[in-house]
């Protein structure tokens, strides 16, 4: 069993994903599709570019990412898999598509969960500043700000 992946997002940020993760999983090119939304075409022209490109993902299962939920490429997304079953994450970032080609061969569920959790712990901040303390609130900026 292997998944196929359909990234939807705003131009070009799906190409540029699905080029990065290829220059890791190179020999798996025909399995990863990307959809770049353009800031003037109408929906109905990316979903049927999108429909397009899922159907020629020669694979027994797929997940579509996409960059933001409620942003027209998550739209596009959820009319593409209406009724299908497929899976759609939002979030969309090279940690979570990295983690996910890792099983792509895997059930389809967990293959979601190694993405979502790929996503997840992507996000890392790498360095610590030296010696900057930030500063406490006042007792009035405590009362306000909900602490």
């Amino acid at each position: 069993m292997k998944t196929g992946f359909l990234i939807i997002a705003h131009a070009p940020l799906a190409s540029a994903l699905r080029e990065a993760v290829l220059h890791i999983f190179s020999e798996h090119s025909a399995i990863v599709a990307a959809i770049d939304v353009r800031k003037d075409e109408a929906t109905e022209i990316t979903l049927a570019e999108a429909r397009r490109a899922l159907a020629k993902l020669a694979t027994e299962q797929c997940l579509v990412v996409t960059d933001m939920v409620g942003g027209t490429p998550c739209n596009v997304a959820q009319k593409l898999v209406e009724g299908t079953g497929i899976p759609v994450l939002s979030g969309g970032n090279l940690p979570m598509l990295v983690r996910a080609m890792n099983y792509r061969t895997e059930n389809l569920e967990l293959v979601v969960q190694r993405a979502q959790e790929g996503g997840r712990n992507g996000v890392v901040r790498v360095n610590q500043p030296v010696n900057q303390t930030l500063p406490q609130p006042s007792t009035s900026q405590a009362l306000y700000s909900g602490t």
